[in-house]
């Protein structure tokens, strides 16, 4: 193609909405105030945005994630102005989100790209989960209204309770709590990862688990 049918072919696509994918790996939001994201995420903006860090209760530009157990956190940047900003996560496939009032999911945080202002956030930790830390399973708890953007190393898969996930293969949940589940049997698998021994046990029949083909490793591991 020529130089007019590639840009023709590549530029931003026209639409009302806050949060749109202009492809599967790539997040366009239409600031109007302010939104959240994770830091370092940012590959270009237009307009007038300016960008600070963002911090919480947990203290310092890292408590979007800071777990005082564990000393890890997901740094974010609050993005604040009028225009257009483009977000991706190393090529990670983005799925957008539309929380009603009151609606919650709970996210791994490093799977957290992005959410609009009018969403609250906290650190909710599940303590007593066996093969985590002994502070428990920390994740973010994201509670509507608002658009919420989430990544995936490849095709999510939802699934709908009584379920149990690999705790490194869990992205999110919703309208469910985890409890633990040990198996044994697992640890003596040759080839197998020791923490495919520690699932997460989702039941009753309520919400939904997304999980991805891929097992996330947290900071240091």
């Amino acid at each position: 193609m020529n130089v007019d049918e590639f840009v023709d072919a590549n530029k931003p696509e026209e639409g009302g909405k806050a949060f749109q994918l202009e492809n599967g790996k790539l997040l366009d939001v239409a600031v109007d105030g302010s939104v959240i994201a994770k830091a370092g995420s940012m590959i270009a903006y237009s307009g007038d945005i300016s960008f600070t860090g963002k911090s919480s209760a947990e203290g310092g530009i890292k408590g979007f994630l800071k777990e005082k157990t564990t000393g890890e956190g997901t740094s974010v940047m609050e993005a604040t102005g009028s225009g257009h900003l483009y977000l991706a996560d190393e090529e990670k496939k983005i799925q957008i989100l539309e929380l009603d009032a009151g609606e919650e999911i709970s996210v791994n945080g490093n799977d957290v790209l992005a959410f609009e202002s009018s969403v609250n956030y906290e650190i909710r930790t599940i303590k007593s989960i066996a093969g985590f830390s002994a502070g428990g399973l920390t994740n973010v708890s994201l509670v509507g209204p608002g658009s919420v953007a989430i990544t995936t190393h490849g095709e999510p898969l939802v699934l709908r309770p009584p379920v149990r996930t690999d705790p490194s293969a869990t992205v999110a949940w919703s309208g469910t709590t985890p409890g633990s589940h040990v198996d044994r049997t697992l640890s003596n698998m040759i080839g197998r990862s020791s923490d495919e021994t520690y699932q997460l046990e989702f039941s009753g029949t309520d919400g939904f688990v997304v999980v991805q083909p891929y097992e996330e490793r947290q900071p240091g591991e």
